[in-house]
């Protein structure tokens, strides 16, 4: 089991723990679980979904991220597939505020980056600020997705979120998780391969800035992110934080990147690229390079 869970895993109780012991002790465990995994912890424990999940957020917050707040934050994002993905908030030392990942928008990332198609519920440990209500309103599954907090009955974002300003308000009928490809040519060695990639399959429908980033970690693991637009633009997802989403994931140091390529449009009204290189700069990783792609091959 990954040191980071240890306290954690002690504190919950006795059931939880022989139920859910062999998962965590995995080398593979990625904050993923199977519909089986779900249906046997349920059956174990003898907790429906809703409880399982509330029961299981001290495991996500152990994902953490917290130099700057030291405020850990979890939660599961729960997809009509039926499989559960782990989230947690990210902070990034020596970087802006605005580089921030959220709990909320780690889960949802991370479902997205696992091909979920929708989600039903987000779990979380503490009410969504107003950035992830906003952020949350982006996803096809609309003010329908279920929140479920400890100690509170169990609400939709369109209670958290009334009156609520998205995609629809723009005449925008994308949405985020349903599924979508570019058509960017494949080109380049694997890493830009796989930003490329993930390019493809990103969620700008405002700007049509379309962009994707690829990192390979010490272990030789390579991870990619793609870019998720928002409609109030702020809470938009850089590629590098839903990249980062992944390795963290993974149980892997963020300060063990050594390469990276980030991927734009060639005529872009946006661009990730200073960002993107400020902040792997926070992290230790000096080995960035841009590759542009055509809109004309959209």
């Amino acid at each position: 089991m990954h040191p980071r869970f240890t306290a954690a895993f002690s504190a919950l109780p006795a059931d939880l723990q022989t139920a859910i012991h062999s998962l965590l002790d995995s080398a593979d465990f990625n904050g993923v679980l199977r519909p089986q995994d779900v249906a046997r912890l349920k059956q174990e424990t003898g907790l429906d979904e809703d409880a399982l999940a509330l029961a299981l957020l001290p495991i996500a917050a152990c994902c953490a991220v917290a130099p700057v707040s030291n405020f850990n934050v979890g939660a599961i994002s729960r997809g009509v597939s039926g499989h559960w993905y782990f989230g947690a908030n990210m902070e990034f030392e020596h970087a802006p505020l605005q580089q921030t990942v959220h709990a909320e928008q780690s889960a949802i990332t991370h479902a997205w980056l696992h091909g979920e198609e929708k989600l039903d519920a987000i779990t979380v440990n503490y009410t969504p600020c107003g950035h992830c209500r906003q952020f949350m309103n982006e996803l096809n599954s609309g003010t329908a997705i279920r929140i479920s907090l400890p100690r509170r009955a169990v609400s939709t974002l369109g209670d958290y979120l009334p009156d609520a300003f998205g995609p629809a308000d723009l005449n925008i009928t994308e949405r985020l998780l349903t599924p979508i490809h570019h058509g960017f040519a494949s080109e380049g060695d694997a890493l830009q391969q796989a930003a490329i990639e993930a390019a493809n399959q990103s969620h700008a429908p405002y700007s049509h800035s379309y962009s994707g980033v690829a990192l390979r970690s010490q272990s030789g693991n390579l991870f990619t992110g793609r870019y998720a637009e928002n409609a109030a633009f702020n809470p938009s997802l850089p590629p590098l934080q839903a990249a980062l989403i992944m390795m963290n994931m993974r149980n892997e140091a963020l300060d063990t990147i050594q390469h990276a390529v980030l991927v734009e449009c060639e005529d872009s009204t946006l661009s990730q690229r200073d960002a993107t290189r400020a902040t792997l700069a926070a992290l230790g990783c000096e080995d960035f390079s841009l590759t542009l792609v055509s809109k004309t091959s959209v």
